[in-house]
């Protein structure tokens, strides 16, 4: 294990975070760093300049943020970026979060990741508790792979999803499906995901922070994508929820699931249990909206936790009904100016 392990007492307590609209606040999502390996295309441009590690909250004030959520009745937290598995010294604060688990005031910890670094810390992540990681692959055609995400390396991602389903984490496939780049490849991608026993949500391009090149250029209608599955498989609607956006059918002839996820064509926002904390301890109530509440100034003000459940409960009061995305096809804006890397995943 890297690191040593962080120590801060279990919560005791678990009443519920209500927003304006009677939704209970219980999944929260944490961005640990903005800086990932890759230069994903609809994601960030390639030249970043990324934020200085001062600004970053230490891996105890993470810890502490997210004590203080489960203490207020958040029962699932996903880790984030950027590229969650670059930040040093990582597998301490899942080491800390596991207490959580054990003590059962969480039901769930995972992580979204590129898939670089999983061959180095699959067994870390599941002897923390970790049961299922979320990895992103656009594409199984490795020259495609390295231009969707600039940096990377899909033979070296793949060995990740070996030492994961190895190390007994179920693993989901996402993938975001771009117009002209990878629509034609889904159906292999599904095949190929569900073959490994993984599910594979797809993913609409999402008008966050500038990138090189226009999102109109990028977007596909996942609606298009299913009915055009739809003439040739049998997609079975399920009610299953995972706590996200996605909505899931069971394809017939896989035997597998396949996700939705849809903040373009389908507002999702309804039943909307999230919220997202970056790494400089900004709460963004909403992933389409730049209304945001600022955790670090109550957290480092006192040691005990008053102020900063005070400055949590204050800002679930403020969370919108739902998000304005939208594809800006006159000026080729982005609805949201901060970048995915920037909010967490």
């Amino acid at each position: 294990m890297q690191g040593s392990s962080i120590q801060f007492p279990t919560p005791s307590s678990g009443s519920a975070l209500l927003d304006p609209f009677g939704r209970a606040i219980t999944y929260l999502r944490v961005s640990v760093t903005d800086r990932c390996d890759f230069r994903c295309v609809y994601c960030m441009s390639e030249d970043m300049s990324f934020l200085p590690k001062r600004d970053l909250l230490s891996l105890e004030e993470l810890d502490r943020v997210c004590t203080a959520f489960i203490d207020q009745g958040v029962r699932k937290l996903r880790i984030t970026g950027g590229e969650p598995l670059v930040r040093r010294d990582i597998m301490s604060l899942f080491s800390s979060l596991s207490r959580h688990l054990e003590s059962g005031a969480l039901d769930e910890l995972t992580v979204t990741t590129n898939g670089s670094q999983l061959a180095r810390f699959a067994e870390e992540l599941a002897a923390c508790g970790v049961k299922r990681v979320n990895v992103s692959i656009d594409t199984l055609d490795p020259d495609k792979f390295h231009q969707i995400t600039r940096w990377g390396n899909l033979s070296k991602v793949l060995q990740g999803l070996d030492a994961a389903q190895k190390a007994g984490l179920k693993v989901k496939i996402n993938a975001v499906a771009l117009k002209g780049v990878n629509e034609h490849e889904i159906e292999s991608l599904m095949h190929w995901a569900h073959g490994r026993g993984m599910d594979l949500t797809l993913i609409e391009v999402m008008p966050l922070g500038e990138i090189d090149g226009l999102r109109v250029d990028q977007y596909l209608p996942l609606s298009t994508v299913r009915e055009r599955l739809e003439t040739r498989y049998t997609l079975h609607d399920l009610p299953d929820r995972t706590g996200g956006p996605a909505r899931y059918v069971k394809v017939a002839e896989t035997g597998g699931r396949l996700g939705f996820i849809t903040p373009l064509t389908h507002n999702f926002c309804e039943s909307c249990n999230r919220v997202r904390l970056t790494c400089t301890g900004q709460l963004f109530m909403c992933l389409g909206q730049e209304d945001a509440a600022d955790l670090r100034a109550p957290l480092r003000a006192s040691e005990d936790n008053a102020l900063l459940t005070q400055a949590i409960a204050d800002a679930i009061a403020r969370k919108p009904k739902g998000h304005d995305f939208i594809i800006d096809r006159d000026h080729a804006r982005p609805a949201v100016g901060r970048h995915m890397s920037m909010t967490g995943g």
